[in-house]
């Protein structure tokens, strides 16, 4: 599993394991957010078991899945209101680490040249955002 920082409080990553929450918590990991919807691909493990093994790890867990292609502002409010509330640092994953690191964009805070540089520094190309990044009701 290899973690790519976005920001002292948030990492994303490519799908993980039941096993992996354990080790996750050890790493100092807080809270863990999983973008991806259940039965995207076969053998994923679902969002109950990830829960469960998350809270016998003593993590806290959030299930914000995005479908390929239709990323939704509700989800980029559900994504920004989980950093709010859940302890960091905090971990998100989807199948590749994309569709993660674009709900962090769509909330974070800064220009957009810094945004898509943050981004392509963890190794993720999000500038067909650039449009989306630019509109003033994302910069908050």
């Amino acid at each position: 599993m290899q973690l790519q920082p976005l920001s002292s409080e948030l990492s994303v990553t490519t799908q993980i394991a039941v096993a992996d929450l354990a080790a996750l918590a050890a790493r100092g990991f807080r809270s863990v957010i999983n973008n991806r919807p259940d039965g995207e691909e076969a053998g994923q493990p679902g969002s109950v078991a990830l829960a469960q093994a998350a809270s016998q790890a003593g993590l806290e867990y959030r299930h914000i899945p995005v479908v390929p292609g239709q990323l939704q502002d509700a989800q980029v409010a559900a994504f920004s209101a989980a950093l709010a509330e859940m302890p960091a640092p905090t971990l998100a994953f989807c199948r590749t680490g994309t569709r993660s690191t674009m709900l962090w964009a769509l909330q974070a805070k800064g220009s957009a040249d810094a945004i898509l540089a943050t981004a392509g520094k963890a190794g993720y190309d999000l500038s067909a955002l650039r449009p989306r990044l630019g509109d003033a009701a994302h910069r908050r």
